[in-house]
């Protein structure tokens, strides 16, 4: 996966990791650990496909999660 600013460098069960800059040294954190500011600076460069991507992958994990915790019933 391509390396920039803020694209995703990798992908687990737990979700989407990002590098961003924390006091001037670069760190690798899950998109929902990143602060207010950070996040929005990340979804301002994601274009219309990426943004749906993204939506489409967390409502997939919380499914999971619900599923697993066995929150979420078909009824």
């Amino acid at each position: 996966m391509p390396e920039k600013n803020n694209i995703p460098i990798f992908r687990n069960l737990d979700g989407v990791y990002y590098r961003v800059v924390r006091d001037g040294i670069h760190v690798n954190r899950c998109f929902s650990d990143l602060s207010e500011a950070e996040q929005d600076v990340i979804m301002a460069e994601y274009n219309a496909e990426q943004l749906r991507r993204l939506c489409h992958y967390l409502s997939m994990s919380l499914r999971q999660i619900g599923d697993a915790l066995d929150l979420v019933r078909d009824e």
